[in-house]
């Protein structure tokens, strides 16, 4: 009988009065009175057979044993919370499935084309997250996240899905401006900052070095995120060395240009990533699936391309 733990609802109000040090917003948190929620910490604290707060004027705190309880139940509902929100998530048969990808590919690449998963799937809820942030799939409620790197995703299922690159991209009107590499010492540049997250950087340096020319500098504008580099090149506000997966559609509808030949191989891939054991759940499956189609006219960009391998450029440059 000692060994019988009290009700949850005293562990539960326990939990939130030591984490807030206070009754009455843990109350709020519960949505209960001040009053129910002394009730099942007393409770608590007569299974316990010694008192887990000091109360204070204005205060609480807690007792030697309060301190010694308050770490275990919190991992205790922190586990169950995601216990929870897992088994929920995967018990909805398929009808709902959240994604995240980053903000850039998400707005250039992936937006565009949802409909299409939509209308060829109307049994299954899309909820999607662009966030750079990466994401804990139990906590955050996530079925399926498309990253792009150089990190490993362990004890997750992770497949390959693309290899990004870069490369001078501008509108038609510039490029008849700018139309050889040496012209483009003297151009407007737009730099991704974006790309800085991979060693070596493709940068404008790497690429005026593969070209044969010493540009040396750092002029132009510059943007955060990928997208918003892009937007300004198409706008016509200068010459982008732009990734092909936040180009792609821009290029295809004539926005924007590559005029030259020399690619640089950015050396981070996309990767489809999801719990190890949910990748052939049929909402995620079919997604997988999908991206995997609408990745095509992509591949077929990148193969045309030749993107020049990390290695060759990197060490041509000086190295890494």
């Amino acid at each position: 009988m000692a060994d019988y733990l009290p009700p949850l609802n005293s562990l539960r109000a326990f939990e939130a009065a030591a984490r807030h040090m206070s009754f009455a917003k843990a109350a709020d948190e519960l949505s209960v009175t001040p009053a129910a929620l002394s009730f099942q910490i007393k409770s608590l604290e007569q299974h316990l057979g010694a008192p887990v707060f000091r109360r204070l004027n204005r205060a609480v705190e807690l007792t030697e044993l309060g301190r010694m309880l308050q770490p275990g139940v919190y991992d205790a509902f922190e586990t169950l919370s995601a216990s929870w929100r897992a088994a929920r998530r995967r018990s909805s048969n398929g009808s709902a499935l959240t994604v995240t990808a980053g903000p850039a590919f998400t707005a250039k690449w992936l937006a565009p084309r949802l409909f299409k998963f939509a209308l060829a799937n109307p049994d299954i809820e899309l909820r999607f997250s662009a966030s750079l942030q990466m994401m804990d799939f139990d906590r955050d409620e996530v079925d399926i996240a498309i990253r792009f790197g150089k990190t490993t995703d362990d004890n997750l299922f992770s497949e390959s899905i693309l290899e990004d690159w870069a490369t001078p991209l501008m509108t038609p009107e510039l490029a008849e401006r700018f139309s050889t590499p040496a012209d483009l010492a003297a151009a407007p540049l737009i730099h991704d900052d974006n790309i800085r997250i991979l060693t070596p950087s493709a940068d404008w340096p790497s690429w005026f070095s593969m070209a044969g020319l010493d540009w040396q500098g750092d002029r132009g504008t510059r943007f955060s995120h990928a997208d918003h580099a892009i937007d300004a090149a198409i706008q016509g506000a200068g010459v982008v060395l732009g990734r092909g997966s936040i180009a792609e559609e821009a290029l295809r509808e004539g926005q924007l240009v590559a005029p030259f030949d020399l690619t640089l191989s950015v050396g981070g891939r996309y990767r489809i990533v999801c719990p190890a054991g949910t990748q052939d759940r049929p909402s995620v499956k079919r997604f997988r699936d999908w991206v995997a189609d609408e990745m095509g006219s992509l591949r077929e960009l990148t193969a045309a391309r030749k993107p020049i391998p990390v290695e060759v450029w990197a060490n041509a440059k000086g190295g890494v």
